[in-house]
This record gives structure tokens, sequence and C-alpha cells, in this order.
């Protein structure tokens, strides 16, 4: 017996050693910077200026690395390059801004069609509204003049998106090792990222920038990694009933958010103290369009409260270049990461909770509230599921990016309906939410989240495990009543579901088909309003993804 249990034990200590072994917490400070501002006569360019000097003074102050993305015309300006040129490489990393102002598409010989000789639509400011040839061109003229100034090419080019073609050539010919895109957001500024890779950092599918690749041969090598640092809990939700979504993030402008000094120590002790798997990542920083008055506040919470926890071993700070040779050097793919809420925001009465898993294969978010579970969203990713940008350029002022639904709580929800996939149970007779008290977030290994919610409605835990391309969820000390998870939404929504059938619910957007399949438990539905419920068997669900 001891040496069958000599084996068991050494096993259990090494998965317990990577387990409980600290993930990274990763900051970057991208500021990125425009030569004007035609919304606003008040922002001339001389306020844009002063903005970024005042950003890198305060970073210097904190002894705080970090990243400057130069759209094209202040690339081309002298105050910037005088500005930037001096600044140390080991410290500050100088990219590209891919936002395309008239100069740039002039100088390629493009026809600017903007209304200002910077124009934020999709179709005209960004590469999405061009030819994938037309694409190249822009790129060769901005690096051409980059290197010319900087005497060598940036190794980070970001936007609030860029097409995956555009994408590759980057990464083949000029070898970026970094890229980022928005924060997931619907019609937010007319421009929806939405059921992507939530938080940290993906490698985009050849056809699609915003869906994650599940496989090497089909991605592309260069780390995009999400910006503005979302609320876990409140961003998500903002804006139900309306058809563009609020902010609450940690932009510095934002009175609730960035800008809150309750908000914002907040959201750092929850960065640096979650259980994470993989590693844990925020963006800190902001647009000089904003200026420095609107931002001076938020940034002089956060750059010192950053510089602190740094010093104390709890984060580390990086220049997006550095986090993205991280990234490529330890993920040959797109890895399963978490983030995780264990106590909410001070003051907030609901006690809620909420963990964002992504993996290669789908996210899900889960919320507690209340004493009650909701399984908030879960999108599945295909890395064949093409984006109408690859190939044609876009011909609206607004841009959208979507993934592949099986619960959407804000598509699918209304003001006085969340949407969402829900615990229940039938106790004598009655259909009841299942209740229970704080859930506990356990890492196994490199993919594998283990959650474990204690019950009040009855006796048990409910043990919900997330890997990279599976669910499994059990109460091993159920009772003896039935118990299940079912999809409700509101009123009138279009759902993508094609069948329900016992051991498959299969789906569709667009032309690409995808479905969930039980390997123990079954489907129903539609049943008493609900889209479906999954039931278990054995106490016990496991669901696997197909199409892959």
């Amino acid at each position: 017996m001891k040496k069958c249990l000599l084996p068991a034990l050494l096993l259990l200590g090494s998965l317990t050693s990577i387990s409980q072994s600290p993930a990274p917490r990763i900051v970057n400070i991208v500021n990125f910077i425009r030569l004007l501002e035609p919304r606003d006569s008040a922002i001339t360019r001389d306020v844009l200026y002063q903005t970024v000097a005042d950003q890198l003074a305060l970073m210097r102050k904190h002894r705080l690395r970090g990243t400057f993305l130069l759209q094209y015309d202040a690339l081309m300006d002298p105050r910037y390059q005088a500005l930037l040129k001096p600044l140390p490489k080991d410290s500050f990393d100088i990219g590209a801004w891919w936002e395309l102002p008239q100069p740039l598409i002039e100088k390629a010989g493009l026809p600017w069609r903007g209304r200002y000789p910077w124009d934020w639509r999709a179709n005209i400011g960004f590469s999405t509204g061009y030819t994938p040839k037309q694409r190249e061109r822009l790129i060769d003229v901005y690096m051409a003049d980059f290197k010319n100034i900087f005497g060598e090419y940036p190794a980070s080019v970001a936007s609030w998106f860029i097409d995956a073609h555009s994408l590759q050539y980057l990464y083949e010919k000029y070898h970026i090792v970094a890229s980022a895109n928005c924060k997931d957001q619907y019609g937010t500024d007319g421009y929806t990222l939405w059921g992507g890779y939530w938080n940290q950092a993906y490698y985009p599918s050849k056809t699609n920038s915003y869906m994650p690749a599940q496989h090497t041969a089909q991605q592309i090598p260069v780390p995009i990694f999400r910006l503005l640092g979302s609320d876990p809990i409140r961003q998500y939700d903002n804006g139900l009933g309306h058809s563009r979504q609020g902010v609450v993030t940690l932009e510095p402008v934002y009175a609730f958010g960035g800008g809150d000094s309750t908000w914002v120590d907040w959201f750092f002790n929850t960065l640096t103290t979650g259980n994470e798997l993989g590693f844990n990542y925020t963006q800190a920083g902001q647009e000089n369009s904003f200026t420095w008055a609107a931002m001076a506040k938020g940034l002089g919470l956060q750059f010192p409260l950053i510089a602190r926890l740094r010093d104390e071993g709890r984060l580390q700070v990086q220049t997006l270049a550095e986090s993205g040779r991280w990234f490529s050097q330890k993920y040959p793919v797109t890895p399963a990461t978490t983030f995780t809420v264990s106590k909410d925001l001070p003051g907030n009465s609901q006690n809620q909770q909420t963990i964002w898993f992504d993996s290669r294969f789908y996210r899900m978010n889960l919320l507690w509230a209340n004493g009650t579970l909701r399984i908030r969203d879960w999108h599945l990713f295909d890395e064949r599921f093409p984006s109408v940008y690859e190939t044609k350029p876009a011909t609206s002022n607004e841009c959208s990016f979507f993934t592949l639904p099986i619960v959407d709580g804000y598509l699918w929800s209304r003001k006085d309906t969340l949407a969402g996939l829900r615990a229940m149970a039938i106790i004598d007779g009655k259909e009841v939410p299942l209740e229970g008290g704080s859930a506990s977030f356990q890492p196994v290994g490199d993919s594998i989240m283990v959650i474990r919610w204690p019950l009040t409605t009855a006796k048990g835990t409910l043990i919900i495990t997330l890997k990279e391309d599976r669910l499994e969820i059990s109460w091993p000390d159920a009772p003896a009543f039935p118990w299940f998870f079912e999809l409700r939404t509101a009123a009138g929504t279009t759902l993508p579901f094609d069948h329900i059938n016992s051991h498959s619910l299969e789906a569709h957007s667009g032309k690409t088909k995808y479905r969930v399949t039980t390997t123990t438990g079954f489907f129903t539905g539609p049943v008493n309003g609900a889209a479906w419920r999954v039931h278990p068997q054995e106490n016990t669900i496991r669901l696997s993804y197909g199409n892959r």
C-alpha cells in the first residue's frame, strides 16, 4: 500500500505546488498619441503635446516603464520626435498607433475620404476601410518613415482594431512582437468587439483578428493584448436597454472607474490578489485626446499605486513589446487564463463575485449575486469563422467583430430580464434557484480552474471545473431532488440554436455551424419558458465543444 500511496502523494504535491505558485501580474502603461483633435477646437496641438509631456514626466517621477504609440501625423511632428527619441530603450517602447490620418493616406497615393485630417470612422481611419493591397502600402509608408526617424522598425503596433491581413503582414515583413485592441464593448464610439478573449492576450486566427486560433498552423504568432482594464463585474451589463454600452474601466478620465480612488484601489487589489490561472494583466494610460486636465487626477492615483505594488513585488510593469516577447516565449498557443473577483467593491450590497475564464476554445463568465449563480456569458472560438473585413473593405462608418454565442447575458437581456444560465432545482414541486455562500477559486496545473460553491439550498458543494476545451459541473453529495442549469432570455430574443438534441446543442452564426455536446448529462428544451436545460447524470454534467 505504501508503494502505491507514495507516487500519488508526489503527484498531489506537484499539482499543489503548481496551482499555488503565484501567477504573474503584468501592467502595461500605454499612452497613444494623436497630433490633432478635430472634435473639439479647445484641444489644440499644444494641448495634446503638453498632455504627452506631462504623462512622461509622471512616469519618470515614479520610475515607470511604458509604451508610447504614435499615429502617423504625430510621428512626423518634430516636437514628438524630440520628446521621444532620447528615451532609454530599456524603459520605453515607441511604437505605432494604427489609426490612419490624411497625411499617411495621401503619401501612400490614396484619396482621402475623411471629413477632417483625422477621421475616426471605421471605413476611413482604420485599416478595415482599405483593400488588403492598400493596407500593405500604408504599412510600408509608415514603417519606412518610422525607421528613418527612430533608426529601427517599431516592435508594437496597436489600435482599437486591426484586421488579420495587416497583422500578418506586419509580422512577416517587419517582425512586430506585440499588438493590442480595444476591450470588449458593444456599440461604444461606433465600435463593437463582442465575445472575444476577454482580457490578457491571445493569438488571432489568420482569417479573423478578433477570433483566437485553436492551432499553431492557423494563428498569427503576434499576441494581441486587451486594452483599457474593464471592471470585471460592472462593465459587461453597463448600458442594458440601450444600443451602446457605457464605460467602467481603468481609464483615468472616468469619475467612476480609473478616476475614483476607491475603485482604483479595489481594482488593483483584485488584480494582484486573485487566485489566477496563467497570468493576469491590465493596461493603464490614456490617449492624449482626453487632455491632461481630464486625466491628471486619475493618473495621479494610479501611477504611485502601480509603482508601490511593483516595489512590493506584487506586479510587474513592462512595455508592450516586453510583454509580447514574454508571451511568445512562454506560450506556443493561446493559454487558459482567469480574472477572478472574490470580494466586490466596498459598499456593494449584492456581495458579487465573478470569474472570467478564457482559453483558445471559449470564454465563460460566472457571476454570483445575492447568493445565486448566473453563467452570464459563454462564447466559443473557431479559427474557421472569418471576419468580413479580411478580403473586403468596410463600407460602414461603424465596425463589428463577433464570436460564437452559447450564452449572451448582454445582447439577450433587457432591463427587466437578465439572460443567463442559472443553477436550478425542483424542491417540493417548485422550481427554485440554487443558493449558496462564497465561491472559491483554485487553479490546478496550467489550464484547469476548479470552483467550489458551498450551497445553502441543500447540503453539499457545487463543483465547477473549467478546462481548456470542456466544462464539468458536479454536485457529489446532492440530495434526491432534480437539479439542472437552464437558459432564460428576454422575450423576443433571436437565438442562434438550430437543434436541441438530448446530447448536443447545435447552432450557427453566418455560415459557421458550432455545437456543444454532452458526454455526461443531457439537454432538454424549450421547456417552461427556458430556451434549453442541461441535466446531470449521476450528479455530473460534462460538456465539450464540437467542430474542432
